[in-house]
């Protein structure tokens, strides 16, 4: 009887690891809109996925743009410029409350023309392929069977939802948005083009260079002084840090955590302040 594994792709090329991430974050944006509550809980189907139970909305406005804002991603990650992306929750005043992040910054560098190659072989060990026909599976650095991810993908589910629950509740009538986070190297540059399917972030979400960093320092408050403002790269860090899960499994490597704004803070603070005793 044949191994069931054997039919399974590999993570043996960049497009391979790329298409997976976009896999996963298809389901992951899918699953954090329906823990936080952003559309009513009625308007989520109940799926599987990576042999574990998701939602899924089912307007179909909502899942075109979720498809065609991850097809974007995995186009940006395929030129090797992106360092992380993010699925950020506004309030109905458009600050930033929270900030689901995943880290790719650690996948391998391939350039564009390269995406389709075959990853090398470690020397002297036989092919993955061959180690799963054989019924002895060993850990390659190079090609890893997409059922070593599932296991990860799933515990990272199971860790958002229970994140959820601990986090303060938001408000109604949030928005939200898909961000992504050049690598700050040289030849880097913002993808603007014609069709032009990225803007720039408002600027508290952008890193804020020296410059502005040691003005801030010398200004000693959080808005530099600017009287409520928001400077460049403000909004970066947040004031509550919630580590979700790093999922590893050979050149396959991201790290995802949930980071609360100064705005939700403010807002709890706010609601804090006006309950009765």
């Amino acid at each position: 009887m044949a191994n069931p594994n054997s039919s399974r792709p590999l993570l043996n090329t960049y497009q391979a690891i790329v298409s997976t991430f976009s896999d996963f974050l298809t389901v992951a944006i899918h699953t954090i809109l329906y823990e936080r509550n952003i559309y009513p809980s009625t308007s989520f189907l109940s799926a599987r996925k990576y042999n574990y139970p998701v939602r899924q909305n089912r307007h179909p406005k909502v899942c075109k743009w979720v498809q065609d804002a991850v097809a974007a991603v995995e186009a940006e990650i395929l030129k090797g410029t992106v360092s992380r992306v993010s699925l950020i929750i506004y309030s109905p005043t458009s600050a930033p409350l929270e900030r689901f992040l995943f880290d790719v910054s650690a996948f391998p560098h391939v350039p564009p023309s390269e995406a389709l190659t075959l990853f090398e072989e470690p020397p002297g060990e036989p092919s993955l392929r061959e180690q799963i026909e054989e019924n002895e599976p060993r850990h390659s650095n190079t090609k890893v069977p997409v059922v070593d991810l599932e296991e990860q993908f799933r515990a990272i589910f199971a860790r958002l939802a229970f994140c959820s629950s601990s986090l303060a509740p938001l408000p109604e009538n949030c928005s939200f948005t898909l961000c992504i986070e050049l690598k700050d190297e040289v030849g880097v540059d913002p993808p603007i083009g014609h069709p032009q399917p990225w803007i720039p972030a408002q600027p508290s979400l952008q890193p804020a260079d020296k410059e502005q960093e040691a003005a801030v320092a010398r200004d000693g408050g959080e808005n530099g002084g600017g009287g409520g403002r928001r400077v460049k790269g403000s909004d970066l860090g947040g004031v509550r840090t919630t580590p979700v899960r790093s999922v590893e499994a050979g050149e396959f490597v991201i790290e995802m955590w949930i980071e609360e704004g100064k705005a939700k803070r403010e807002l709890e603070d706010f609601g804090s302040t006006a309950d009765p005793p």
